[in-house]
């Protein structure tokens, strides 16, 4: 299969992209390898994608029309997977306009091409932040999410409503997935969990927002790959049987799918696992809540259950051991002493 990836040097991207070259598809992957954290570390990972055969990277902007439609000429993509994106809420106050550059109008030009390509299937990347803080939980896909607290999550959202109008002119099958604060190894430094490692092991201490009265539904990266994988099959407009609470529009080749676990864990309890990961305690300093945040995410996982019978089910405190494994080997920290060992976990993730 040909596959055109997105965002191959971020997070997400790249264990995408590693997954569908380990099972012997061609990816051609599209990052504009911003300086919105250390370049390095998206190096690193884009060096370890092009020990594949089939992996061919292209660097540019998703804003560079004339680039990307070169990049899909040459990927001659059967499925288009959109995961690059301007990520983080709290910078999107700093800087809306990357947002809007990158988000919506980066996607809206993807989404003309596909136009003219025809993949079989375009999968989306979206975020659980389009909930707001609706006191309605868990979140469903057909929830109301009008109401965004942050410039991302309206970029996010206003992604999501060109997708369907894509889908619905042009008949392009698409599938949009919100996710649900995705961990593990090769995370990104903005995010909690790499900042909390990294504070402890410094001896430095860590910002709880919210004083602590929060939750996450937490998603192991290699739950996230399952299921965006096993997605690409499960094609909007296709004769499948319509599954329980299906967010499949009544107008378009269109759906929406939550990917997460449906299990939220309250930010005590992380900060908790992260300490008996390193064996080290945190010293915790409790800060108001910041502008943009939500107090809570929490997925109904049923359509997800419904389309391909699981959900993300990685606990958290093993998913947090093979961050730290990683992070100790990626930053040449002594491994701290545990108790319970996921190296074995940590190579194959």
């Amino acid at each position: 299969m040909r596959v055109f990836v997105t965002g191959t040097a971020g997070f997400i991207g790249f264990h995408v992209a590693r997954r569908l070259l380990s099972e012997g598809h061609t990816v051609v992957g599209f990052d504009g390898m911003t300086p919105y954290y250390d370049p390095r570390l998206k190096q690193a990972r884009v060096a370890i994608l092009e020990g594949y055969e089939g992996f061919t990277p292209v660097t540019a902007m998703l804003e560079d029309m004339d680039a990307l439609k070169k990049a899909t000429d040459l990927a001659e993509p059967e499925v288009i997977i959109h995961l690059a994106a301007q990520a983080g809420v709290r910078y999107s106050i700093e800087n809306p306009a990357a947002y809007i550059q990158s988000n919506v109008v980066g996607s809206a030009n993807l989404l003309e091409l596909a136009k003219a390509i025809k993949p079989r299937h375009v999968l989306l990347a979206s975020t659980s932040a389009v909930y707001g803080a609706s006191p309605h939980v868990p979140f469903l896909e057909t929830d109301h999410t009008d109401e965004p607290l942050s410039i991302y999550a309206g970029t996010k959202k206003s992604m999501e409503a060109i997708a369907h109008s894509y889908a619905h002119l042009f008949r392009i099958p698409t599938t949009v997935f919100r996710f649900f604060t995705v961990y593990g190894p090769w995370g990104r430094p903005d995010m909690a969990l790499f900042k909390f490692v990294d504070a402890i092991l410094k001896d430095q201490p860590i910002d709880i927002y919210g004083e602590g009265k929060m939750s996450r539904d937490f998603t192991y990266i290699d739950d996230l790959v399952d299921s965006i994988l096993r997605l690409i099959d499960t094609v909007p407009g296709s004769a499948l049987p319509a599954p329980a609470k299906d967010s499949h529009s009544p107008s378009a080749p269109y759906r929406v799918v939550n990917v997460g676990g449906g299990t939220p864990v309250a930010l005590p309890d992380f900060v908790a696992a992260i300490e008996d990961a390193l064996g080290k305690k945190a010293v915790q300093r409790m800060l108001p809540m910041q502008p943009g945040d939500v107090p809570r995410t929490f997925a109904d996982p049923s359509l997800l259950i419904s389309l391909l019978g699981n959900a993300p089910a990685t606990p958290v405190d093993v998913g947090v051991r093979s961050f730290v494994d990683w992070y100790c080997e990626y930053h040449q920290f002594q491994r701290p002493a545990t108790a319970f060992d996921t190296r074995a976990l940590q190579k194959a993730s």
